[in-house]
């Protein structure tokens, strides 16, 4: 669901979460192999798609040519499966992704890794037109020192922060 939702927000939305004037940069040293796996959304903008999706997660796994394939799905808050989508994400650049998703036809979107710690247990997406945006984790709860640094990533390219949803577990 949040590979759709970042397509369809580069499509349709209007209302951007960042300053478009202000810089954005990508992570430059962007492994995909180890961001492959599971990843957990923790905070989100406000986006119209997601209205109904308490929590996501998105699955990703390094294909032979380099690329990524992707597996989201939208949670009801108790944790069963609302609705699910597949797709590829071929890299474009460090960090940047573009994404295409099954039964989306002519729809890519720019899915750009902003950040990740160390470790890549948490990661940071953004979108350059700021229309939406993630915070990512590996365990459906993120410690507070991993959730205010990437809140300050969000900050440092461009976006207000104040807008951002966080998701309980």
């Amino acid at each position: 669901m949040l590979a759709l939702m970042l397509a369809l927000a580069g499509c349709t939305a209007s209302h951007s979460y960042r300053d478009i004037d202000a810089p954005i940069s990508s992570k430059a040293f962007f492994e995909p192999a180890r961001y492959a796996g599971r990843w957990h959304e923790v905070a989100r903008f406000p986006v119209p798609f997601q209205k109904d999706c308490a929590r996501a997660t998105a699955d990703y796994d390094l294909q032979s040519d380099g690329s990524l394939s992707v597996l989201n799905i939208c949670r009801n808050s108790d944790g069963s499966e609302r609705s699910r989508i597949t797709g590829n994400a071929d890299i474009v650049g460090p960090g940047r992704l573009a994404l295409r998703f099954d039964g989306v036809p002519f729809v890519v979107a720019d899915y750009w890794v902003l950040w990740t710690d160390e470790s890549c247990r948490t990661a940071v997406i953004g979108s350059p037109n700021g229309t939406s945006g993630w915070i990512l984790n590996r365990d459906p709860e993120i410690p507070a020192d991993r959730l205010r640094a990437a809140r300050d990533i969000l900050e440092f390219n461009g976006y207000d922060i104040s807008q951002l949803m966080e998701i309980t577990p």
